[in-house]
């Protein structure tokens, strides 16, 4: 009885998360108990899985496993890969990376987080993006999203994809304007087997040129959209809310819609980057924030969910599980000591346009951004194990209540955990473990719960996640 790993599965391990099957088609990632990794690595094409040496609690895996589709039997000697065999790499786990793979524009956006009209940290040399490339699969990273600036301004782009994707490096998405989402584009991407998905701004029916900068860009992105959809290329949205948008977020939501566009987050312009630069000021009050995101929510249910939504961390629904809601600002807190402060930048690396190691890309539009480590420098592996960007993604709540009384004093400490720490940041430059005003006025305002009320009214037999 001889069985092997079916091509597309290979066998790694990290640090403190050593046994774990990848599956290369789709960049998703299993993690396993030992007694998992030993059986799957006798599934090898050479073991004889029916010998009595084989411990029984193994053989009794093998149908189990079959049956989910990972291996398949074989004749006697047809062995695995060698890239399929087990590898453990010398770093901690990364879910993701979101890399901005140019400080470079074509827009003008008015709301920048680097200033990228400007081209403020410009964008690493051909040489330098490759050998990161090399860097990202030597730790075992087997996710990017690639975002900008505008990520297809750079001449070696598909130079860029084509070196991920010989270190079977999944790219999850590209963050783009739309600008330059051409057919030849989606053509060359769809030869070589990959079709990420395609996010793109959206700002609002005759307000998206204004924040963008650039006559005609509400047009280009429309025009991207509906491309996309004609291609077989799945698109996401990001759109940013300030006072003279606010009226068009159900407008948007529809034409996104109708436009084949799947799934939608709307965010607040920060006051930082180029809108900070600009003294633009405070884009919109927290209470105005909230009471717009309110007054939607039971018109998002009565247009029949037409995407999935987020609303900052207020609100997040999906069509498919048309039961269910979620408050991601929400956060589980058993142990403080044992929960990470941010548990998305705990899973998911920036990597800036000059090579920074950062929480999220928000913070490369802040000073606090210089203290984080080059990886051109100092090297991923070192970077995500021991650097002041480990440090900081590792921190527990416990540290965070520690230094805010005031918040350990809260009812509510145990589900915010201090917010976000670019908000935090925003709020008070300089004090990155700050509480952040956000989700104090989330909970502290009552808008949590008035937000479950308003869904409820809507649409009664739904449940938010997490909450009984």
């Amino acid at each position: 009885m001889y069985y092997r790993l079916k091509k597309n599965y290979i066998l790694r391990g990290w640090e403190k998360l050593p046994y774990a099957l990848a599956d290369t088609d789709t960049g998703r990632i299993l993690f396993l108990d030992g007694s998992g990794m030993d059986a799957l690595r006798l599934c090898d094409g050479t073991v004889d899985l029916s010998l009595p040496v084989i411990p029984k609690g193994i053989r009794d895996l093998i149908p189990l496993i079959e049956k989910k589709g990972i291996i398949e039997p074989c004749a006697p000697g047809k062995a695995i890969l060698p890239e399929q065999e087990y590898k453990k790499y010398p770093a901690r786990y990364i879910e993701e990376a979101l890399w901005s793979i140019t400080g470079r524009c074509n827009y003008r956006c008015r709301h920048c987080y680097m200033s990228a009209p400007d081209a403020r940290l410009g964008e690493l040399d051909h040489e330098t993006v490759m050998d990161m490339v090399s860097q990202l699969a030597d730790c075992g990273v087997r996710n990017v999203s690639l975002t900008g600036g505008e990520p297809l301004v750079r001449k070696d782009f598909m130079e860029i994809v084509d070196a991920l994707l010989e270190r079977d490096i999944h790219i999850r998405a590209i963050y783009s304007n739309g600008g330059l989402v051409t057919d030849s584009l989606l053509d060359a991407l769809a030869e070589r087997g990959v079709r990420p998905e395609f996010n793109m701004s959206y700002d609002g029916e005759g307000c998206h040129d204004w924040l963008r900068g650039i006559p005609g860009a509400e047009k280009a992105v429309e025009e991207a959209f509906l491309r996309c959809r004609r291609k077989g290329f799945p698109t996401g949205a990001e759109m940013c809310i300030h006072n003279a948008n606010r009226h068009t977020l159900r407008k948007s939501v529809r034409n996104l819609a109708a436009w084949g566009c799947r799934s939608l987050k709307v965010v607040p312009v920060s006051d930082v980057g180029a809108w900070k630069e600009g003294g633009m000021g405070q884009s919109i009050r927290l209470e105005e924030l909230y009471r717009l995101y309110l007054e939607y929510i039971p018109q998002y249910y009565e247009d029949g969910m037409p995407l999935v939504l987020q609303l900052g961390g207020v609100f997040r629904a999906d069509p498919q599980s048309p039961g269910l809601f979620a408050i991601p600002a929400v956060k589980s807190c058993g142990d403080p000591d044992k929960t990470c402060i941010c548990g998305h930048a705990r899973l998911v690396l920036y990597i800036s346009a000059e090579g920074r190691a950062l929480p999220c890309m928000a913070l490369s539009g802040m000073d606090i951004q210089r203290e984080f480590p080059l990886i051109p420098q100092l090297g991923l592996a070192k970077c995500i194990t021991d650097s002041r960007y480990m440090r900081l993604i590792d921190t527990r709540a416990s540290e965070y209540l520690e230094k805010n009384p005031e918040c350990a004093a809260c009812g509510h400490a145990r589900k915010c955990l201090g917010g976000c720490r670019a908000s935090a940041l925003e709020n008070a430059p300089g004090n990155i473990m700050g509480p952040d005003p956000y989700v104090c006025e989330l909970f502290r305002g009552g808008w949590d719960v008035k937000i479950m009320e308003a869904v409820r009214k809507a649409k009664p037999e739904a449940k938010c996640a997490g909450v009984s």
